[in-house]
């Protein structure tokens, strides 16, 4: 039988491993090279490397490599090639383009001078002219470019080999089944299998790696859902050849049984589905068991130690970067407490994350997941009594205790004031520095908050003591890990503390005070309600009966509601965010009270509905307000405004140390007599404009409006109630 030179093609980093596969198959003069291995083989060979390679992407028959300086130096060559000697004239074909080159820089200009020379030489030869298919054609021809050269290839699979058929239609999963197949050989998974040991996957998705587990372990061919093959329109095929190798693999799928217990589990129910269809097209359905669960919460796979392989989410945005830190921290708690004795492979595009399990890799090996450069991570997990025996002696202890002591005092202060949402920790240690809120939904949420350490802090350390203090958080509370919600925080620039984090769209409803009010743990650096003024909502709704009450600065209108429940005769809600406006909205609507939303100011002297919200620059308002000659009037003000903003919603910036004096005075201009004005901020080393007490009785309310839950450490809340003085000058703007 002849022998010809092939290229099989493979993700980068993948290369060593394909070679050492391709050996058995019959395959020799092996050569890595980047993106595969070039060998030679006969045909049987080549088949087998079709149907049995796990690792491989494309199987080549390289037809001429040549100069290709240009489009007409690649169609000269193109067209030189014998084209009916490869292929019918009653096959389609296509072509498919890779690689780079100087005089050749659009890849789809390139295939159709290829396509055109094909075209060209079968009609030089008197036959009609073939079809082309670029969705499923009998003939695959690959183009590469290299600097100067190309290289024209018969695609002998005609399609990805990754794309096995287990797998949908249309439907690709983050993971390639062959770079899945290459992370379980990586990490020793058939000499696993051999001894019958378990293989799970807490984050399984659609299930690709238990799928290609679970052939490896029962000796199935990877190739043999696969309905069309590129070779099957080759001239040079021999179907009796590859019928005898296909049933060959047949019945030794039928030989194979699957020994090894394989699990998986995924939160997302969509993706739980997705894999359970796989499976079942996979031959595997009542082989290979996947639910829906944590894996933060899940238990191992068989009664033995096995190997525990992951491919967590990447993450890309802000919020999903806090959800990381907070995943890749407890599962590192979590495998020590549950997976003592396992192998772990973890596959992932964030190696700087992998520190944070807390389990040190023993093996790194590089790996492209397509462009995406990615490291496998492999850990042996240490055995509970054997881990116990290394963790520090702190290990969160004085966390825990304090977490402990604060619960309890906390918890009979907020029974007493039946207070259901409050600050359980700020702080309170140097190195854990982390606030947390809990929150009834009424199932028990936390909300965790980390301060960014400052630059002359380990890293290693910090993140030591955050797996700490989120592992201690979730015993102590006993929390699924899924109502433990992270937050990195630190210095925001302009809106920056509002804009959206994640994409969740998960809304739970709190009471306060008889309020409800709608929270999201996940969207946005805060919840939609500041706890610390929860003592200034109460006073609100207290003073609030039959008073006209203005809320500057709104967000997510909490004020609003509880001047509304506590009788309100109007209120009125100022802010410039249509997501916090609606979101006010939907809250006074838990509550059973109706509002409007105006997207700009009334024209002047327009009555508007009683509950009403403006989206509106707050200092513009005001200042228009303050001209006109017959001004709103307000019993009560309240204005809670950003430390800084520059909005690019709003003309110039807000800093309020620098612009508080004025919007107070404009404030003050809408104040009824007798009325109340109450001013908040949370900027440190604030200072009052002593100028205002030329205008107003000023009073420092701070003092009243700290719960016990924010009086430790010293809080950057401040608090004031103005009032007219009774002989301020008038505050009519000129």
């Amino acid at each position: 039988m002849s022998v010809f030179p092939l290229f099989v093609s493979c993700p980068r980093g993948v290369e060593p491993l394909l070679a050492a596969e391709l050996a058995p198959l019959g395959l020799d003069a092996l050569e890595t090279r980047r993106g595969g291995v070039a060998a030679r083989a006969t045909l049987e060979a080549a088949y087998r490397a079709c149907l049995w390679s796990r690792l491989a992407s494309r199987v080549l028959l390289p037809l001429q490599r040549f100069e290709a300086a240009d489009a007409d130096a690649l169609y000269t060559a193109a067209r030189s090639i014998d084209w009916p000697g490869l292929f019918a004239a009653t096959s389609s074909f296509a072509i498919e383009v890779a690689g780079r080159s100087a005089g050749l820089t659009h890849t789809h200009f390139a295939g159709l001078k290829v396509k055109d020379a094909i075209a060209d030489h079968f009609r030089d030869s008197g036959q009609p002219r073939p079809d082309v298919d670029t969705e499923h054609p009998d003939i695959r021809i690959h183009l590469h470019l290299e600097r100067e050269h190309a290289t024209l290839s018969l695609d002998l699979a005609g399609d990805s080999l990754h794309r096995r058929g287990y797998r949908r239609d249309g439907v690709e999963a983050p993971l390639k089944e062959n770079l899945a197949a290459a992370i379980l050989l990586q990490a020793g998974w058939p000499e696993a299998a051999a001894r019958a040991a378990p293989l799970f996957d807490p984050m399984c998705g659609s299930g690709t790696l238990l799928i290609e587990g679970a052939w490896m372990a029962a000796d199935v061919a990877p190739g043999l859902l696969r309905r069309r093959w590129g070779f099957e329109h080759w001239l040079d095929h021999k179907p009796v050849l590859w019928k005898r190798i296909r049933d060959e693999a047949v019945a030794r799928r039928s030989a194979g049984g699957l020994q090894a217990p394989i699990a998986g589990c995924d939160l997302d129910p969509r993706a739980v589905a997705a894999a359970r269809d796989n499976l079942a097209r996979a031959g595997l359905a009542d082989r290979v068991r996947i639910e829906s669960g944590d894996a933060l919460e899940a238990t191992p796979a068989g009664t033995v130690p096995g190997l525990l392989v992951c491919n967590p989410p990447y993450g890309e945005r802000l919020g999903a970067e806090a959800e990381l830190v907070k995943l890749y921290s407890l599962l590192g708690v979590h495998l020590k407490r549950r997976f003592g004795g396992w192998r772990a492979a973890v596959f992932t595009s964030r190696p700087d994350l992998g520190q944070r399990l807390g389990l040190s890799a023993d093996r790194i090996d590089a790996f492209w997941n397509g462009a995406i450069a990615c490291k496998l991570l492999q850990f042996d997990i240490r055995a509970p009594a054997a881990a116990a025996a290394q963790t520090p002696a702190s290990g969160g202890a004085d966390f825990a205790n304090r977490l402990r002591k604060n619960l309890k005092h906390l918890s009979k202060w907020a029974r007493r004031g039946e207070i259901t949402n409050y600050r359980v920790y700020d702080a309170d240690l140097p190195d854990y520095a982390l606030a947390i809120d809990l929150y009834a939904t009424p199932a028990l949420h936390a909300h965790v908050q980390e301060y960014a350490a400052p630059k002359t802090i380990d890293p290693a350390r910090a993140e030591a003591r955050l797996r700490e203090g989120l592992a201690q958080l979730q015993q102590v509370l006993e929390l699924p890990a899924a109502h433990i919600h992270y937050k990195l925080r630190q210095s925001q620039k302009g809106d920056a503390q509002y804009t959206r984090q994640s994409q969740t769209g998960q809304f739970h409803t709190i009471v306060e005070h008889g309020c409800r009010l709608q929270v999201n743990f996940d969207d946005y650096l805060d919840t939609g309600l500041f706890l610390d003024h929860r003592p200034m909502r109460l006073r609100l709704q207290r003073e609030a009966r039959e008073k006209r009450v203005l809320n500057l600065f709104c967000y997510t209108g909490a004020a609003s509601v509880h001047a509304a429940v506590g009788g309100a005769r109007q209120t009125l809600s100022i802010d410039l965010s249509n997501t916090y406006l609606e979101w006010a909205q939907r809250n006074l609507l838990l509550n059973d009270i109706h509002s409007r939303l105006y997207a700009h100011p009334p024209a002047a002297g327009e009555r508007l509905a009683p509950h009403a919200f403006v989206r509106s620059d707050v200092r513009q308002w005001l200042a228009d307000e303050n001209r006109l000659s017959r001004r709103a009037q307000f019993d009560l003000i309240f204005c809670d405004p950003p430390t800084f903003s520059n909005s690019k919603k709003m003309d110039g910036t807000l800093d309020i140390q620098r612009d508080h004096g004025e919007l107070l005075r404009h404030c003050l201009g809408l104040l009824a007599p007798g009325g109340t004005l109450y001013f908040s901020t949370n900027r440190r080393g604030f200072k009052l404009d002593p100028d205002l007490a030329a205008v107003a009785q000023v009073e420092d309310i701070t003092a009243q409006t700290l719960d016990e839950d924010f009086k430790r450490p010293p809080p950057a809340h401040r608090c004031w109630a103005l009032r007219h003085a009774p002989d301020a000058p008038s505050q009519d703007t000129p």
